[in-house]
C-alpha cells in the first residue's frame, strides 16, 4: 500500500501575508497536489497532512520568524486544498515530519511502505521527511511537479540530493 503525504501546505507558507511565504511556486503547485490528492483518494489509499504547528517560543524561532504557531490560523492548511475527515493531519515541530511524531507507527500499522511527497519546502521539509523515511525503509517518491521553495537553486540541490543520496525516486 501507498500513501501520499502533503507537507506543509499552510497559510504561514503559501498565502503572500503567511509569515514564511514561500513564493509563486508555492501557490503555483496547488492545483497539481489537488489532482494528486484526487488520484489517491480514488484508489483507495491514504493521504496524510504534516503540518508545522510551533510553541510560541519555539526554538526554531533563533533560525527563522515566527511561524505556524498552534492554533494561529497560520498553522491552519490553506483552503483550496481538498482535506477530508478520512486524511490524517500530523502535527510537527521539526523539518521532519518524522520526528517526534507517530507518523512512522501510523504507516507501519497501515502497512504502508511506499510515501510519495508533496508540499514546501523543497530542501527543508521535504528534503529531511524524505531522509528519514529513506534511513528507515521506506520507497519514497517525490512529485517534482508537486514540490516548491523559495529559491530554484536550493529546490534543484534538494531533489538532486533526494535522488543521488538518499535513493528517492522524482518523478
Amino acid at each position: 500500500m501507498k500513501a501520499l503525504i502533503v507537507v506543509d501546505m499552510l497559510n504561514d507558507f503559501i498565502l503572500k501575508d503567511g509569515a514564511l511565504y514561500s513564493g509563486e511556486q508555492s501557490e503555483e503547485i496547488v492545483g497539481f497536489i489537488n489532482a494528486k490528492i484526487k488520484e489517491f483518494r480514488e484508489q483507495g489509499n491514504q493521504i496524510l497532512f504534516l503540518c508545522d504547528n510551533h510553541e510560541v517560543d519555539d526554538k526554531e524561532f533563533d533560525m527563522f520568524p515566527p511561524h505556524c504557531i498552534a492554533g494561529e490560523h497560520g498553522s491552519k492548511i490553506i483552503d483550496n486544498i481538498d482535506v477530508v475527515d478520512t486524511d490524517k493531519i500530523i502535527k510537527k515541530r521539526r523539518y521532519s515530519g518524522f520526528f517526534g511524531t507517530d507518523l512512522d507507527l501510523y504507516l507501519r500499522e497501515k502497512n504502508i511502505k511506499e510515501i510519495n511527497l508533496v508540499g514546501v519546502c523543497t530542501n527543508i521539509c521535504v528534503l529531511y521527511t524524505a531522509a528519514d523515511a529513506r534511513n528507515i525503509g521506506y520507497t519514497v517518491n517525490i512529485y517534482r511537479d508537486g514540490v516548491a521553495t523559495t529559491d530554484e537553486a536550493a529546490h534543484e540541490f534538494a531533489l538532486k540530493e533526494a535522488e543521488n543520496t538518499l535513493g528517492c525516486n522524482i518523478i
